[in-house]
């Protein structure tokens, strides 16, 4: 070992957090409260995960206190309140292995660096996620040309003709927001029965939105720009040439854990099975979020809100068994 290597002191922080979207960046927050020294590592460009990636103009309407609140909005006050504690944070990174060395620490190894915890919380939301195609034979070509797989800036679909496609609430939502400025909006569903929420649906109802059931996507025609779209009712086979400008899919995504599933944790379909206080199968690593499974789970921001919490508490008293597992109210944790 040189000098030079002799003086570096290898950093050691308290817990990484893996994946920096809404329930990742409250973790970050609630580690300042237990005065434990945190990291943000994600493979995305931006913190916000989904919201500032995939929805950042859309409106979350079930997270408490806020009758609604805008995506960006939702988590620009998120990261806002994380940094107050200075967590470290690293963009552009993903995770590759995770390794527990013989003196307990774990070695969290990247595709650009190496970080030492000494304990590991997964907010990973859904993991890595990519658009599911539209079955349009055609319609990979126009990606960039009109085809869209989420809305980035509602504002320019301002006076286009749009078609929307699916039944979930990710097309609900699209069709509601768009219809404030588009100059027509299409949704088009291969049922008569909506996934979104109930309200949501009644809201659609009534909208401008021009509602087709029983219809799928043939065929998207136009030159360098998408210019129509060919709808077939899978009932009656009738096929009706619709004129648009744009074509959102609301599809959704698939989701992988990527190299996450290959350490070891206790895995059920895409989700990491934890128990009441978040723990894996694997002691000092804790999951919470839509990234993980427990009896009863519902997937929802608000719910990865309170896990966020119990999965830092109850990491702190892994690291320290001397610390309390409930510190006390944030009222008076903050005087």
């Amino acid at each position: 070992m040189t000098e030079e290597q002799a003086a570096v002191v290898e950093q050691v922080t308290d817990m990484l957090i893996i994946g920096g979207g809404p329930t990742g960046l409250f973790a970050a927050f609630y580690c300042g409260m237990r005065n434990a020294s945190c990291k943000i590592i994600d493979s995305l460009p931006e913190l916000g995960g989904q919201l500032a990636t995939l929805y950042p103009e859309k409106f979350i309407f079930d997270v408490a206190g806020f009758p609604k609140i805008q995506a960006r909005e939702l988590v620009n006050q998120l990261i806002d309140q994380a940094m107050q504690n200075q967590p470290g944070i690293h963009l552009n990174e993903a995770v590759q292995s995770l390794v527990r060395r013989e003196d307990g620490l774990f070695e969290l190894h990247t595709d650009k660096s190496v970080h030492v915890g000494r304990a590991i919380i997964i907010c990973a939301g859904i993991g890595a996620f990519t658009p599911r195609p539209l079955p349009a034979p055609t319609a990979a070509k126009y990606e960039g040309r009109g085809l869209d797989y989420y809305i980035d800036r509602i504002d320019k679909y301002r006076g286009k003709r749009v078609l929307v496609i699916g039944g979930g609430d990710s097309a609900v939502d699209y069709s509601l927001m768009l219809d404030e400025v588009a100059a027509s909006v299409t949704l088009i569903h291969r049922r008569d029965q909506f996934r979104a929420h109930e309200e949501s649906v009644r809201q659609l109802h009534e909208s401008r939105v021009q509602i087709k059931t029983f219809y799928e996507l043939a065929e998207v025609r136009g030159d360098n720009w998408i210019e129509s779209a060919v709808i077939v009712n899978n009932q009656t086979k009738e096929t009706q040439e619709l004129e648009v400008d744009s074509i959102v899919s609301g599809l959704g995504f698939t989701a992988s854990l990527g190299p996450i599933k290959e350490w070891g944790l206790e895995i059920e379909k895409n989700d990491i099975v934890v128990n009441s206080r978040m723990e894996t199968n694997i002691p000092g690593v804790y999951a919470a979020g839509d990234v993980v499974t427990y009896p009863g789970k519902v997937k929802l921001i608000a719910t990865g809100f309170g896990e966020a919490p119990t999965a830092v508490n109850n990491a702190k008293t892994y690291i320290d068994p001397k610390a309390r597992l409930f510190p006390g109210h944030s009222t008076s944790m903050k005087q």
